[in-house]
């Protein structure tokens, strides 16, 4: 992995208190955390490593800040079969399964449709469990990072 782009969702601050933390503790790989990001952002990283955290708002949406990435990568299209992405999914179960962790879902199906490819499956982090996301979220990105520092070896 030469570099890790971290695309950050988030309505109150956890996400991005989130990719923060996680950000902070990756000291042999340069990363970037974009809160508002561009598609000319998310493409930077079309043959490097992607990493998408997001909250989920309202009926199972996409937060303001991440839509309108998620729109131009929907309708662009833009196929990226040489880039890596993970997904780490905030959400509340007791808002229904349906809605549940979202805009975690769709983004890892758009990514997917695009041939993005997955490095391991997306983690949903429900918030009536997990008070403190980063509980969950350690060991998963600690194996995220190996994983495609593997791949791309």
């Amino acid at each position: 992995m030469n570099k890790l782009g971290i695309f950050v969702g988030s309505v109150y601050g956890g996400a991005e208190e989130l990719a923060e933390t996680l950000a902070a503790k990756l000291i042999s790989v340069p990363v970037e955390i974009f809160f508002d990001s561009t598609l000319d952002d998310f493409m930077a990283y079309d043959a490097d490593t992607v990493l998408v955290i997001t909250s989920t708002t309202g009926q199972g949406e996409i937060p303001e800040n991440l839509l309108p990435l998620y729109v131009a990568l929907k309708d662009q299209f833009p196929l990226l079969p040489k880039q890596r992405y993970g997904v780490i999914a905030l959400g509340d179960s007791s808002y229904g399964e349906d809605r549940f962790c979202g805009a975690g879902r769709q983004f890892d199906a758009l990514l997917s449709e695009l041939n993005s490819q997955s490095v391991q499956p997306r983690l949903d982090i429900d918030a009536g469990v997990h008070f403190e996301p980063l509980e969950v979220a350690d060991a998963w990105f600690a194996q995220f990072v190996a994983t495609a520092e593997q791949a791309a070896a």
